[in-house]
């Protein structure tokens, strides 16, 4: 049966290819971008692939939490239940660090957006639904003032704390959520896979893209991710593996949870 699965970051690397795989096996697949043009070109390349199933976009910039919402209300409007959201979205570099509403953009795109946009899906995932966030092996404790938006960091930096970020929000919803919420997880895809996010800031080619995307469908179809809520998958491994410690300690996720939810409140977003 087909299922409905939304993939943010979806116009290039890891989002993109994984769109081609699901779209390929006839599933409903809901692609999201920030160019509109580059969206036109990602929906006609899933499109060419589609085993029969629907592929449909929106435009959106996730640094902006108006556009999340807009985002959210836009899927929830055409969809009355969703089967999968994969939070794929990234950023490592940007011209501009700091958004418009005063946040580092790597904590805004890769932590707070993902965790507003899971929250206003939440009524039309199910029990048997699966959301899976894009994390990263490079994690790194996470400066709640950095998140706040009132400390800068380097790019690497602020994109360990921000992965951190997801992973330990990851583990604090699954506990919250418990057996009658969708399995949530984060997930390491591959290091160094070569993604415009690697070669742009790390000058290399890097890797088969294919080991990302393998692993996303995996988590969002296979029976082995069906019982795995609030765990950490490292594709490094290949394995489900521990992340870092923080993450571990439900303590400290829920004050990232916290965090998360003031900031929110300061932008004038009721959770």
């Amino acid at each position: 049966m087909p299922l409905t699965i939304l993939i943010t970051g979806s116009t290039d690397g890891i989002g993109l290819e994984t769109a081609k795989k699901l779209a390929t096996a006839g599933h409903v697949v809901i692609l999201h971008g920030r160019n509109p043009a580059k969206l036109e070109d990602a929906v006609r390349a899933v499109s060419a692939l589609s085993g029969g199933g629907e592929v449909e976009s929106h435009v959106a910039d996730l640094s902006r939490m108006a556009d999340v919402e807009a985002l959210a209300k836009a899927v929830a409007a055409k969809h009355g239940s969703l089967d999968v959201l994969i939070n794929n979205a990234g950023i490592l570099k940007a011209p501009e660090t700091v958004t418009p509403d005063g946040l580092d953009v790597r904590f805004a795109v890769n932590t707070i957006a993902p965790y507003l946009l899971t929250r206003r899906l939440l009524p039309l995932l199910g029990a048997s639904a699966r959301i899976v966030n894009l994390s990263s092996a490079a994690q790194s404790p996470v400066y709640p003032d950095a998140l706040a938006g009132n400390l800068r960091l380097s790019d690497m930096d602020a994109y360990a704390q921000s992965k951190l970020a997801l992973t330990m929000w990851s583990g604090q919803l699954a506990r919250s959520l418990g057996e009658d919420g969708p399995v949530v997880v984060a997930v390491n895809p591959g290091s160094m896979l070569g993604t415009k996010m690697v070669k742009d800031g790390f000058g290399v080619a890097g890797g088969d893209i294919g080991i990302g995307a393998g692993i996303l469908v995996r988590a969002a179809l296979s029976d082995d991710f069906a019982s795995a809520s609030g765990r950490y998958f490292d594709n490094d491994s290949g394995r489900f593996a521990p992340p870092h410690r923080d993450a571990l300690d439900p303590a400290k996720s829920a004050a990232i949870v916290s965090a998360i939810e003031d900031i929110l409140a300061r932008l004038s977003v009721a959770i």
